[in-house]
């Protein structure tokens, strides 16, 4: 009944338009002082106990680190280095916005950075090369859902967060199944191309990819710099995000010089409040984890689904499809903070691994943020763009179903995830 009670209430307050994190705070505020006996001062220290692990300083680095690697010329050198490599080939501009997404997702983090590094630039020159607008909409926004897959990943550290799952074994899981979705999309990519016969690039000499190469190579040096340095132990994820904000302000401000020392106060300033808005969202959602947990829910529900006889693969089918809706309505990180403790110990009950479990959320989280009404990257690129949303879903549809469908490989197939972390005895 309080289940009942608490979705019903947070549905009516989202239906309002209130933003989730307001929503998620007034649900947690009302129902636990008319409904239950917990005194004030409880939730007052819940409120700052909730962000006070470690590995949520991530976040903020991370978000800094891609927001000078998106100002500072990083994305346009690995633009050109992916279209000196695969330009040649059918479809060779979106070929090049695939894989300049899945570089510059391993330096980011970020799925909206990704679209908007790489498709601010990428776009106008695929237009310009004769390609139809709809079809390098539907390789940018789908490509740059690669942002929270490979790893550094601000969704995995949210998880992290909220499972309690070791950061760095998520990190290394996330490598595989970000590899294989990139090929997965290129070939896609590939295919329509080569159906439509749109333009391709002339091939690229072998001088001119290592110029590409030369150039691209501060911005590259970064995957090294936080998986490297994770793998080996030299430091923790959240050492890694602060090397990584570090490394990517000397490149964008030194190196490159495409950054002036005037325009990183404002690169500050909006890094901050985005990380204050995640931060919110993560305050509120601890809170919403801390009121489900003081009234048994995660817990009643998993023994429902347990008595209901829902073995493993019943049960992933059925999280599948839960996030996939909650996807209509919510972004990812909302979704992740508030499912993510109620699912995770029926999970752990019917014996999934939490690394895979967690590689299982991310792949739903980038398939929410592609379709509407809430994708978040539907956004960015219909600003990017200039098309209307409805024009844009009809874009990515194509890339949408790919995404599907390699879903449901990462579902059922643990070791696509876990393979890596367990080969570097990371599990």
């Amino acid at each position: 009944m309080s289940a009942l009670i608490i979705f019903g209430l947070l549905l009516v307050l989202m239906l309002t338009g209130m933003p989730i994190s307001i929503s998620l705070g007034l649900t947690v505020l009302t129902f636990l002082f008319t409904m239950t006996d917990v005194p004030i001062e409880a939730v007052a220290l819940k409120l700052f106990t909730g962000i006070e692990k470690f590995e949520i300083m991530a976040i903020p680095f991370f978000i800094l680190a891609g927001n000078f690697l998106t100002h500072g010329g990083v994305a346009r050198r690995m633009i050109n280095f992916a279209s000196s490599m695969v330009g040649h080939w059918h479809g060779g501009l979106g070929l090049a916005g695939v894989v300049a997404c899945a570089l510059f997702a391993a330096v980011s983090g970020s799925s909206p950075a990704t679209v908007v590094a790489i498709g601010s630039i990428l776009l106008p020159a695929m237009v310009k090369q004769g390609f139809p607008n709809s079809f390098g909409a539907g390789v940018i926004t789908t490509s740059g859902a690669l942002g929270i897959l490979i790893p550094p990943s601000i969704v995995m550290v949210m998880y992290s967060v909220a499972t309690n799952t070791s950061v760095g074994q998520l990190f290394m899981a996330g490598v595989i199944p970000g590899l294989m979705l990139a090929t997965f999309l290129g070939l896609t990519t590939w295919y329509r191309a080569r159906k439509f016969n749109y333009p391709r690039l002339a091939k690229a000499s072998f001088k001119q990819r290592i110029k590409a190469l030369r150039e691209s190579m501060w911005g590259l040096f970064l995957i090294v710099v936080v998986i490297g340095g994770i793998y080996t132990g030299i430091f923790t994820p959240t050492e890694a995000a602060a090397m990584s904000a570090v490394y990517a302000f000397i490149v964008a401000v030194f190196i490159y010089k495409d950054l002036t020392l005037k325009q990183v106060p404002k690169v500050l300033l909006d890094s901050a409040s985005m990380s204050a808005m995640l931060l919110y969202i993560i305050t509120n959602a601890v809170l919403f984890s801390f009121l489900m947990t003081s009234e048994g829910i995660p817990q009643a529900m998993a023994g429902s689904l347990i008595d209901a006889g829902l073995g493993p693969i019943a049960f992933l089918l059925a999280v599948n499809v839960i996030l996939l809706l909650a996807g209509n309505v919510m972004e990812p990180s909302s979704i992740v903070l508030i499912f993510a403790p109620i699912l995770f110990p029926v999970a752990m009950q019917l014996g999934i691994d939490p690394v895979h479990f967690g590689i299982l959320i991310v792949v739903n989280m980038e398939v929410g943020m592609c379709h509407p009404p809430v994708g978040l990257n539907l956004y960015v690129a219909s600003g990017i763009t200039k098309m209307g949303i409805t024009e844009l879903t009809v874009a990515v549809w194509p890339w949408l179903l790919t995404m599907l469908a390699f879903l449901g490989l990462v579902t059922y197939v643990p070791m696509i995830s876990l393979w890596l972390p367990k080969t570097l005895g990371m599990m």
